[in-house]
């Protein structure tokens, strides 16, 4: 690892553990040659404009007291405020945010929306420590950010380990300081507090709405269609469901403990259930467990990786059954198993489109919180379709046109937005 390009790999990550952040480099680099005139302005996109790295200590429930570290990367923000989730989880690291931010810049630009990238975390495992004390470590790395966001500087949403709970304990923290109430400082928020109807099932519904699109361009049918999905959290277990609505068979499913298969197809609900009582699908009955390198082989016509990134390891692409690979997790493939699965005729529809309907609502949230008005459930949901198969269908056609895999196409449209709004508004001072 001595010679990585420190222009891509700054001195303070560790370059003995270069991903992720060297697999979002890696997918910018190899399509920069189709950026024209903007190419010049590339590199804006290997370095992250913003980045704080913040104790965040609390009192215990016992007395003692616990220091964790936390992150709130801005990677770009050319187009707009950093919007991106906050993750709490035992393993995250400033390398992890700066890549989820990064692929936030490019999901934003996308689909049409008027953000930059950001990404924030605490490294923690919620599951280790009381709810009371979880809400001290949010209210205290709240304010530790708080110099950074704001509803027009960097939006924060949930994300692993975090939810609308964590959102409502952030936007009191921030108003608090600011004075006044603040509801658009977040998104994700309880409905009472200023939060959209749909956002929950949001991002779930556009991997559903993206598989859709796919599999009607590809000429098959959703329709008794075999799925398996890796990660049963939110993500999972809407787009599970949409799928199971719409006549499919969810065959097979993987949670943090156990990984389960039924070729007849899984009841959606009755897992869920099971799943919200017991945290975990282990002892499932409905279904049969398998190992969890079985899952990986089980033979489906679409795969919905909703876990953590870097699962789709270059043996597990050289094994897989699919048609196609629907990423509702950020990050889950690694370039070099992206390469294997083209070889393959795999499609792939890439998380920067497949799981962008959950920034999509959010940007509703945020519009909605400006406003005070505040749309239906229907008007929310028809104007995530409407854009979410507008980005697909323009991704498409540009994949087809220049014969690029889809991922490839997704990041060369993205970036061309970003990199335009910064040619544009050039370099200051």
């Amino acid at each position: 690892m001595s010679n990585i390009d420190p222009l891509v790999f700054p001195s303070y990550l560790d370059a003995e553990s270069p991903a992720p952040w060297s697999n979002f480099v890696s997918q910018v680099e190899s399509i920069k040659h189709h950026l024209g005139d903007l190419e010049r302005w590339v590199e804006s996109l290997l370095h992250p404009k913003r980045i704080l790295i913040v104790d965040v200590p609390i009192i215990r429930d016992d007395g003692s007291v616990a220091h964790f570290e936390g992150y709130r990367v801005q990677h770009n923000i050319s187009r707009g405020p950093g919007k991106g989730g906050v993750r709490f989880h035992q393993d995250v690291t400033l390398n992890e945010v700066m890549a989820l931010s990064g692929w936030m810049t490019i999901k934003n630009a996308a689909v049409g929306l008027p953000f930059g990238g950001a990404k924030g975390g605490v490294r923690i495992d919620p599951r280790q420590y009381s709810s009371a004390e979880i809400d001290r470590v949010t209210r205290r790395y709240t304010s530790e950010i708080s110099i950074l966001i704001g509803p027009q500087k960097d939006i924060p949403a949930p994300d692993v380990g975090t939810n609308e709970h964590t959102m409502a304990i952030m936007m009191d923290t921030f108003s608090q300081g600011a004075g006044q109430t603040t509801s658009g400082v977040v998104t994700g928020k309880p409905i009472s507090l200023g939060g959209s109807l749909g956002r929950r099932e949001a991002t779930g519904r556009g991997v559903f709405i993206c598989a859709r699109e796919a599999a009607k361009r590809a000429g098959v049918s959703i329709k008794g269609a075999r799925v398996a999905i890796q990660g049963f959290g939110n993500v999972g277990s809407i787009s599970g469901k949409m799928f199971a609505d719409a006549g499919a068979k969810v065959v097979a499913i993987q949670d943090h403990e156990t990984s389960i298969f039924n070729s007849e197809g899984i009841n959606i609900a009755a897992a869920q259930a099971y799943c919200n009582s017991h945290k975990s699908l282990a002892g499932f009955e409905g279904a049969t467990h398998i190992s969890t390198a079985d899952f990986w082989l089980v033979e489906s016509e679409f795969l919905v990786p909703a876990a953590l990134e870097s699962q789709i390891t270059d043996e597990r692409a050289r094994n897989l059954s699919t048609k196609f690979v629907v990423e509702g997790a950020n990050g889950p493939t690694i370039p070099t198993a992206d390469l294997i699965l083209r070889d393959r005729k795999i499609t792939v529809v890439p998380d920067v489109l497949a799981n962008a309907g959950g920034v999509t609502v959010s940007y509703f949230e945020w519009v909605q919180d400006f406003s005070s008005f505040f749309w239906t459930e229907e008007e929310i949901n028809a104007r995530l379709e409407k854009i979410m198969v507008g980005a697909f269908d323009a991704v498409y056609k540009h994949s087809q046109e220049k014969q690029l895999t889809l991922r490839e196409s997704t990041f060369v449209i993205a970036c061309i937005r970003v990199l335009d709004a910064r040619n544009q508004r050039g370099i200051y001072p």
